[in-house]
């Protein structure tokens, strides 16, 4: 007797029922493979970008078996862990000697014997390139050794074999614009070398260096700057060496003692592979265990994984509850021929299984597929090459099983409907009456405001675990209210025209379709937003904390010392011919008393000061700072805290660095061209004042009445004969009250300029000056070709001079997570209008038919679809952005909570926090998407439609 009586009927009849209703069944399939696809992909593209340990030591010695390094130390005894990352000297080691007198470590004595070995060792250059000059690290080593395969392989070219021959990596020689065949020249030794191959790191293929053989560079460079001071040594870092130990031992623990008794540091990959036991680690005594469980990631983990089941439920449920229901009369005849509820169930059930099982098989098998063929573009844009497709195959059996219990979730309501059903009912094709739940709605409620309350509790006390949990609970509390919102959708369509009335009509009616489908949107857009609003929101907080270097869409020619004053006409040029520059420049200049402190630093109180005097007083002083700070941060809230920062007298404290060759006071020398291109004042009344003589102070902390107190002392220095010969005897210092004209408050923060003085007033009040720069608007920040260029072209006028753009905020990958997700809601939100607007066409086909015979115009069938798919997005997109906003300001609010508790510790640290709406990611949800699923469903509806025959 088979221990599953019934069962093989009810697949038979299933997969035959799934056969026969192709359509259907593909949305179904669809639906469950889609998510299956995308954990398939996501687990192999994770498994196979995360690297082993074995890829990292691969990535770091190739096929060499250790790397030992020289600590710098002497031959003093050294301690490690199996690693390397852990190193340091034993507590009875005696006091280490100065580092002149350190001896130096033979570190090829500590091999093992008969190992091979490379040396290693990097230095930072200035080299040519097509566009001009840039930045990049040499490394001398022998990149054609086989020991290196896997490390670094060759792309192109040939690696180089002799003296005058380097190779370079792929994302060097794009941003330089040299080909293999063209000319490298290191800049101050002028050594010249042939690009003879590009290579790549599969471990970093963003990376921007160049490969010479072992004494090509450094030793050639060193022999240079001593030969002529003008060329200054190269900066190496130390010399390293990979080893390859004896064939069939490598280099084994007691190896790595033995160099560790010589002062030697080692890291082995045999080693790292099979460490020993703790018991023989001399350092593991003195570690902590760091390890750490990960409930909370698998919380996470297993929290994401049932909500994207419950997704998926919602999302197929109403495709078998409509199939089981064009199926009623098949029920009805297993009803009538004496099969039992618990069969009809079985059978309803079953086509879950079988399509559950399809979508599982699909999904993977497209997994699969789509990771391969996307590998090279997921590949560059992580910046690793992968080791192997890695495949767990429990892993992916796990996600095809979770297909397949999907499809039986999605199934089981409606089979519990269709067991409850009367055999009369389904013979006859009656659906009979039911009312909604009246008690579902005020659960839902209630749900809503518990979980609600729990999120901002858990919020406001910086428990992320309550965040969680009422973020679900109110996003539950939500679905449980779906179908009463559904029904009042129909109330709204009385004064519409014909087809948006019968949509909202036929939604309402219709709610164990409609809601499901609508709460499935839900669920996607209220994660997406979620996210979305939480990262928005740290982008903002981040970028209100950033502090720039210059005012953004400029560039500043600098000098660095008085020397390059005289190279400043053609580095002006220089800026001019190769930069995107889109006005006329402003030249800056600096002042200063007495002797040049720039020039007569060595002595003390050999040169003059120059200082603007802060008053004293509430409009002058920042509260945050000093005395009494401390207890007035605990009083004040972060908006409070946010506005005594960006107060003047705060500002001033808070932004203390200078970009221009200037001291700490920030007084530059310069006209009204400096207003409008740097500070961005365009002020007539402010560009008056400086050609009238009077300075424009941009912090009006440091005004009283109008004025500003300069004290100046004017030492001169005795090797300052020029000037000392102009002013005998001793030191003068001087108090001025200048009158200013004062910038409104918002430009105290403009970077690195306190205060504008003209030429005029500063030869007025004996003060010297010269100029330092100029600045630039820009049209666009330059490109790497540009920089290049214009390093070069200002290179070759001396080496006083050097250009600097804003350090503009890095977002990182910000705005590629916003895209995504809206693009993940965006598909969802368009896939569950499909899948809802199928259903009804095929559950309301007899309405259709009666439209068409009283006469509808065939349009009506096609905008119809269009309205239907139409309602479900939109409705599920607002809920969704309502419930997302729940976990977003909840999690903001435990940012909060840390930033408080930290400016109260602090009170010059922003506690600014703010909750900032990504309106891009939800206009397009709100707005493009609904639009386009009802364009979409009404284009691809057909207008016609064929009369059945009425049987009978």
């Amino acid at each position: 007797m088979s221990p599953l009586p019934g069962w093989r009927a009810a697949f038979r009849i299933a997969r035959r029922d799934a056969a026969r209703a192709k359509g259907r069944s593909a949305l179904v399939v669809a639906m469950i493979a889609l998510p299956v696809l995308g954990v398939t992909a996501a687990d192999l593209t994770y498994r196979s970008a995360l690297p082993t340990k074995a890829e990292e030591l691969t990535a770091e010695l190739g096929s060499a078996d250790a790397r030992y390094r020289d600590q710098g130390l002497g031959p003093v005894r050294l301690e490690q862990m199996p690693d390397a990352n852990l190193w340091g000297t034993y507590k009875d080691s005696p006091d280490l000697p100065p580092q002149a007198e350190r001896k130096p470590v033979d570190v090829p004595a500590t091999f093992p014997k008969g190992s091979r070995y490379l040396t290693e060792r990097s230095v930072p250059a200035s080299v040519t390139t097509r566009h001009g000059i840039a930045d990049a690290r040499i490394t001398e080593l022998r990149v054609s050794d086989p020991l290196l395969r896997g490390r670094i392989e060759l792309t192109d070219g040939a690696f180089p074999k002799a003296a005058g021959e380097i190779a370079a990596t792929d994302a060097f020689i794009e941003a330089s614009g040299l080909s293999i065949g063209d000319r490298v020249t290191v800049r101050g030794p002028q050594q010249h070398y042939t690009l003879v191959g590009a290579v790549e790191l599969p471990a970093e293929l963003k990376e921007k260096s160049l490969f010479a053989l072992p004494g090509t560079v450094i030793a050639p460079w060193q022999k240079s700057s001593k030969d002529d001071k003008e060329i200054l040594p190269p900066q190496a870092d130390k010399l390293e060496w990979l080893v390859q130990g004896p064939p069939g031992k490598g280099v084994t623990w007691p190896d790595v003692l033995a160099a560790n008794e010589k002062g030697v540091l080692v890291a082995s990959r045999q080693v790292v592979l099979d460490p020993p036991p703790a018991s023989e680690i001399p350092m593991a005594a003195q570690m902590n265990d760091f390890g750490g469980g990960n409930t909370e990631l698998a919380a996470a983990g297993v929290t994401v994984a049932a909500m994207a089941v419950l997704e998926i439920v919602l999302l197929a449920g109403p495709a078998f509850a409509v199939g089981a229901r064009r199926s009623r009369r098949q029920l009805g005849l297993v009803g009538s021929c004496g099969g039992s509820r618990g069969q009809v169930r079985a059978v309803v059930l079953a086509g879950g299984a079988v399509l559950g099982a399809g979508g599982a098989v699909a999904g993977v098998a497209a997994g699969f597929g789509l990771t391969v063929l996307f590998r090279p573009m997921i590949e560059d844009f992580t910046g690793n090459r992968f080791g192997e497709l890695t495949v767990r195959p429990w892993e992916i059996l796990g996600i095809a099983a979770l297909g397949l219990v999907t499809g039986v979730l999605a199934a089981l309501a409606p089979a519990i409907v269709a067991g409850r059903q009367s055999v009369l009912e389904s013979l006859t094709g009656r659906r009979g009456t039911r009312r909604s739940s009246r008690v579902l709605p005020v659960v839902g409620v209630i749900a809503i405001a518990v979980g609600v309350a729990v999120a901002v509790y858990g919020g406001i006390s910086g428990d992320t675990t309550f965040v969680a949990g009422g973020s679900v609970l109110a996003e539950l509390g939500v679905l449980g209210c779906i179908p009463v919102i559904v029904g009042l959708l129909g109330r709204l369509g009385r004064r519409l025209p014909l087809t948006p009335r019968i949509a909202l009509r036929d939604a309402a009616r219709n709610r164990s379709r409609t809601a499901p489908a609508v709460a499935a949107v839900m669920a996607a857009v209220a994660g997406s937003v979620a996210i979305a609003t939480y990262t928005s929101s740290s982008s903002a907080e981040t970028e209100y904390r950033h502090q720039p270097n210059l005012t953004s869409g400029v560039a500043a020619l600098n000098t660095t010392d008085t020397a390059g004053k005289a190279e400043l006409p053609r580095a002006r040029a220089a800026v001019e011919q190769n930069l995107p520059v889109s006005g006329d420049r402003a030249d800056i200049g600096r002042v200063w008393a007495g002797s040049d402190c720039f020039v007569y630093y060595e002595e003390e109180n050999g040169c003059g000061t120059l200082e603007l005097v802060k008053p004293t007083g509430k409009a002058h002083s920042c509260p945050l700072k000093g005395e009494g700070a401390r207890e007035l941060a605990l009083r004040l809230s972060a908006e409070e805290h946010k506005r005594l920062m960006n107060s003047p007298a705060c500002m001033d404290e808070n932004f203390t660095m200078t970009s221009f060759n200037i001291d700490s006071n920030k007084i530059v020398v310069g006209d009204a061209a400096l207003l409008t291109s740097y500070v961005k004042l365009d002020d007539p009344a402010a560009a008056k004042a400086l050609a009238e003589g009077t300075p424009v102070l941009l912090n009006s902390s440091y005004a009283k009445d109008g004025e500003v107190t300069l004290k100046a002392a004017h030492i001169y220095n005795d090797r300052d004969r020029k000037n000392r010969e102009l002013h005998p005897g001793k030191a003068v210092t001087t108090t001025e009250q200048l009158k200013v004209y004062v910038a409104p408050d918002r430009y105290a923060s403009t970077p690195s300029v306190r205060m504008i003085m003209p030429q005029r007033t500063a030869d007025r009040l004996g003060l010297h000056s010269e100029a330092t720069g100029s600045i630039y608007p820009l049209d666009s920040e330059p490109t790497d070709a540009e920089r290049q260029a214009v390093d070069a072209a200002i290179k070759l006028t001396g080496d006083n001079t050097y250009v600097m753009t804003a350090n503009s905020l890095r977002q990182g990958d910000d705005a590629a997570i916003l895209l995504i997700l809206a693009l993940f809601a965006g598909v969802v939100t368009l896939g569950a209008a499909a899948i809802t607007t199928g259903l009804s066409k095929a559950d309301a086909e007899a309405d259709l038919t009666t439209l068409s015979a009283v006469g509808a115009p065939p349009g009506v069938r096609r905008s119809l679809s269009g309205f239907q798919c139409l309602v479900v997005a939109l409705t599920g997109v607002l809920l969704g952005t309502v419930a997302g906003l729940v976990p977003a300001v909840a999690l903001r609010l435990t940012d909060l909570r840390s930033a408080l508790e930290k400016m109260r510790e602090d009170p010059m640290q922003s506690a600014y926090t703010p909750i900032v709406m990504p309106w891009e990611t939800v206009g397009l949800l709100a707005l493009v998407v609904p639009v386009l699923a009802g364009l979409l469903a009404a284009a691809l509806t057909s207008s016609r439609l064929t009369l059945a025959r009425r049987a009978g």
